[in-house]
């Protein structure tokens, strides 16, 4: 069997990030994929994307990945998009929708919000509907066809639950978890490209990493709305008082 680390979320948290690349160093993972917002919110948008691009076979497009190429009234972004230069705003604008596999007879979806939008966000309190609708697809979905297994990012708070005989999981966040204050990804482990019925494993592991340092690479920085991201790393808890 095959394992795949799925991370999410890094968020310009370099020490996030090197401490979930070390742990999956460690398991002997060579195959990474990335869900989505690799910069924005922290302090080192521009290495977390040479970071990504040299590690992750792939990366798809997340809602902060996605401003950094639009003209938006927004300091955050724009300060996020001042680091990058011109050709990471260009891998950036690169990155694909959704990434879509066949794992051990199950046909899996991964993408950073929703299969509709970089921008929709589904929580697992949401009504059953909406997280039924997790299972579809859109015209910006590469198969026209229902996913079986689902995961994504964006929320920055992981779970997983099972509808209709369908699985639904977020990865969580490496470098802004919502949920515990440490670092979040996934393990998929199963027969990758395989068509028929076999072992498929989903774990979700914690990591610990030096969250001081993070914070004080945010005030070195002199970043926009550092005390909310100082106070969402040390708690955990989202800065408009709702988890998300």
């Amino acid at each position: 069997m095959e394992q795949i680390a799925l991370i999410s979320d890094i968020h310009g948290n370099i020490p996030a990030l090197t401490a979930v690349l070390e742990d999956i160093k460690r398991r002997g993972i060579s195959r990474i994929f990335c869900l989505g917002d690799i910069v924005g919110k922290g302090p080192n948008s521009d290495l977390a994307v040479d970071i990504i691009k040299n590690n992750c076979e792939i990366s798809v497009m997340g809602n902060w990945d996605d401003l950094m190429n639009q003209d938006v009234d927004f300091e955050m972004a724009r300060w996020s998009r001042n680091l990058l230069g011109k050709d990471r705003l260009a891998y950036l604008g690169t990155l694909p929708f959704s990434i879509e596999f066949m794992m051990s007879g199950k046909f899996i979806r991964l993408f950073h919000a929703s299969p509709r939008s970089y921008y929709e966000r589904i929580q697992p309190w949401d009504d059953y509907d909406k997280r039924l609708s997790m299972f579809g697809c859109s015209d910006l979905c590469q198969e026209k066809r229902q996913a079986d297994i689902v995961g994504y990012g964006d929320i920055h708070n992981a779970f997983i639950e099972h509808l209709e005989g369908k699985t639904l999981f977020n990865v969580g966040s490496v470098g802004n978890p919502l949920d515990v204050t440490q670092a979040s990804y996934v393990i998929l482990e199963g027969e990758y490209g395989g068509l028929t019925t076999a072992s498929l494993n989903i774990q979700f592991v914690r990591v610990p990493y030096e969250i001081e340092l993070a914070i004080q690479q945010a005030i070195d920085a002199v970043m926009p709305a550092t005390e909310p991201y100082i106070r969402e790393l040390r708690t955990a808890q989202y800065r408009g008082n709702v988890r998300g």
